[in-house]
């Protein structure tokens, strides 16, 4: 990994480490904020997982701790791509309910709303920007075809080899029946 590369990760997941370790520790102080947005998942998380704890505090606190871990796994360079996406995942929720700038009426707060707002989408572009960087090495989608050209040319060389020894094998019989032994 590059010093850039390096340094690049470490900025970018520094504030999600961060925040991630505040909504751990003191998830009350976005609990107004979160709780429209946790009324609306609650009832998909209990279909999709019954007996999960959907209140709005808990639900901080595990976006908190998926932030701060993912955010330690970018920073360190340790499955940047998957912690990437995860972190890129955990931004939706909380721009959408923490600066949602369209309903506001007062025009200061709409203003620093907005700002927010465009922060938070311009980390999520660097997420995924830090999701499809392959630092430089083939990704998975590049090494899938190399490997399947590969296959392809393996079995085009040995349908051309078993025609040739074929042709082989059919000319060392006509000539064994010409001249018998």
């Amino acid at each position: 990994m590059t010093p850039v590369r390096s340094l690049a990760r470490v900025m970018l997941s520094g504030i999600l480490v961060v925040e991630g370790a505040r909504s751990l520790a003191a998830p009350g102080r976005l609990a107004p904020a979160a709780t429209p947005m946790a009324n609306q998942v609650a009832p998909l998380l209990r279909r999709a997982i019954p007996g999960v704890p959907t209140d709005t505090e808990t639900l901080i606190r595990a976006n908190g701790a998926v932030q701060f871990g993912a955010g330690l796994l970018l920073a360190t360079g340790r499955l940047t791509r998957p912690a990437a996406l995860v972190l890129a995942g955990t931004l939706v929720p909380g721009t959408i309910a923490g600066h949602p700038f369209w309903t506001d009426t007062d025009p200061e707060q709409r203003v620093n709303n907005q700002l927010h707002f465009l922060k938070n989408l311009g980390l999520f572009g660097g997420l995924l920007l830090a999701a499809a960087d392959t630092a430089g090495k083939p990704g998975l989608r590049w090494r899938a075809g190399q490997r399947l050209g590969y296959s392809q040319r393996w079995a085009t060389r040995a349908v051309r080899t078993a025609r040739r020894q074929a042709r082989t094998a059919v000319r060392s019989a006509a000539t064994a029946r010409r001249f018998p032994g």
